[in-house]
């Protein structure tokens, strides 16, 4: 299949892309003017494109649509809002356009039930929005929540769904490997699933 990634060139998405070629997908990655593409498989194709202001066609000819991007945790709302936001919101949207068959949402734990008098309210809720709109988009999709995340490479043995605790850790190797599976396998159809590693 021919999978688009948004944010390829962060920790979690530079793994997700080696992943899928590692399965033997081709893979685009959506990247900037700016961004860091050295890390990249080589034989990955390269789309220009940003959140922040997405032109038509980006998801044109693409099988699935994976959004693992992010504005940071340093971050201020403004820019949350223009990525984890309105520019997933858009990619929902370009995807659907396109006639995208499968669209897999990195989200959050939290974002099921956002609490706005906590430092990560605003975040969750622009998580959560975009998760709510995906769902309505009529697209099949999957949303991964994973709990905290660490620069781990994982060992691949993961927890999903109400055994998960949301104070554990999940490290971005297996992040992106839950990922690659939700974009291909037929039992993520339609799940929002909690995830952590072991």
């Amino acid at each position: 299949m021919k999978i688009l990634i948004a944010g390829a060139t962060g920790n979690t998405g530079t793994r997700l892309m080696n992943e899928l070629v590692s399965r033997g997908h081709d893979t685009v990655a959506l990247v900037r003017e700016s961004s860091d593409t050295s890390k990249l498989p080589v034989q990955a194709e390269q789309r220009m494109g940003d959140l922040a202001d997405l032109q038509d066609g980006v998801c044109d000819g693409c099988d699935v649509v994976i959004f693992a991007a992010g504005s940071g945790g340093d971050t201020d709302a403004e820019m949350t809002d223009k990525i984890d936001h309105d520019g997933a919101i858009d990619l929902v949207d370009q995807a659907a356009k396109a006639g995208v068959s499968r669209f897999v949402m990195l989200s959050s734990v939290g974002a099921e039930n956002p609490d706005p008098d906590t430092d990560m309210g605003h975040y969750l809720q622009a998580k959560h929005d975009a998760d709510e709109h995906l769902k309505a988009s009529g697209m099949t999709y999957a949303i991964l929540r994973p709990v905290a995340l660490t620069d781990d490479d994982g060992n691949g043995d993961m927890v999903f769904g109400d055994k998960v605790d949301p104070e554990a850790k999940a490290a971005r190797g297996d992040v992106a490997k839950a990922l690659a599976d939700a974009a291909i396998s037929a039992e993520w159809t339609g799940k929002t699933l909690l995830m952590q590693s072991v």
